[in-house]
């Protein structure tokens, strides 16, 4: 899996092993990277054009899959995992109609963008800077057309830091962040990379597009972890004072004076037992009861969020997982339309 992600840097090293000029190959890579904002471009237009004739939504959700994996510091498998999320959702195992009664059926409710061509841009050589940059541009492509509003489905954790960039500046401003994970994802740059998946939301603060982070099913954390918070100002809840804080988390009010609300679900959040198909196991987790009250309960104006870190690879024969990853896009779904 490692040689599958590098895949792009290998393609760059013979082109100019090859001596192909340096223009030549920048040509390439804009030309790649113009047909994969305008192929986003055009299914959101599509999409928002269907909503809006049908009339009633004041915001609807639309899926966005980024299948990026190569940012993660131990297993690669999240990149195959929106497919899979997709596949489970629609498999006719369950109705469509989520716990609090949306019908996923209707456009008004849920459309899809698609995929942003994360392999086939990193195969023509598009580094990371630009990458995240084209996954911004992407998410703000779909929130241009209104009442979308994006559900992102990676891919490792480190795809949130673009995407809430995102969001906050089509917003005009910073939003709150309820981040659901067993780990906080701040170190300042994770073995040297400062777009791990283990840095995202260092890159998020530093940003400034977040007011609070509330970040929550906290139990892998260390020194480097909790003087980041306290560097950030970030609500961090440790898993073992989660029995006391319970009354409080499942009763969230956020976004009051800022652009809205973003909710970030690692599926690693949940104890393993819930959701074994993750690269990072780590035991005595939450519930996956816990999470949708938590997620049922705030009381919030939701405008964007992501499912990270479902590992395919590493799920049982029968996608226990996926169909977790599939109910939670279900659930949040329901929370972001309206």
């Amino acid at each position: 899996m490692k040689s599958a992600g590098k895949m792009g840097i290998h393609c760059m090293q013979k082109l100019y092993a090859s001596n192909v000029p340096k223009e030549l190959v920048l040509r390439g890579q804009n030309r790649v990277i113009e047909a994969s904002l305008t192929l986003i471009r055009e299914r959101a237009k599509l999409k928002g054009e269907l909503v809006r004739a049908l009339g009633g939504a004041v915001a609807a959700t639309t899926l966005l899959g980024v299948p990026l994996g190569h940012n993660s510091s131990f297993l690669q498998g999240p990149a195959f995992a929106p497919p899979r999320i997709r596949e489970a959702m629609w498999c006719g195992s369950t109705n469509s109609t989520t716990e609090e009664g949306k019908v996923l059926d209707d456009p008004r409710v849920l459309t899809d963008a698609g995929d942003v061509p994360v392999q086939e841009l990193r195969d023509a050589g598009v580094d990371d800077d630009r990458l995240m940059s084209i996954i911004s541009e992407s998410v703000k492509l779909v929130m241009e057309e209104d009442p979308l509003r994006p559900l992102v489905l990676g891919g490792d954790h480190s795809i949130s830091y673009p995407v809430v960039r995102a969001v906050s500046e089509k917003l005009g401003g910073p939003i709150d962040i309820l981040h659901l994970d067993a780990h906080p994802d701040i170190y300042h740059a994770f073995e040297g990379n400062k777009y791990s998946h283990a840095s995202s939301f260092a890159r998020i603060m530093e940003g400034g597009y977040a007011r609070r982070l509330l970040q929550v099913g906290i139990r892998s954390i260390n020194k480097e972890g909790r003087e980041q918070g306290k560097r950030f100002g970030v609500e961090q809840y440790e898993m073992r004072t989660f029995s006391r804080d319970r009354q409080y988390l499942e009763n969230l009010k956020l976004g009051e004076g800022v652009k809205g609300v973003y909710i970030s679900v690692d599926v690693d959040c949940l104890d393993p037992a819930f959701a074994p198909g993750v690269s990072h196991i780590e035991p005595g987790g939450l519930s996956f009861r816990d999470v949708l009250n938590i997620v049922h309960n705030l009381q919030a104006d939701v405008v964007g969020a992501d499912v990270v870190e479902f590992n395919p690879q590493r799920d049982t024969v029968d996608g226990m997982t996926a169909m977790v990853a599939a109910k939670l896009v279900r659930e949040l779904t329901a929370k972001m339309s309206k």
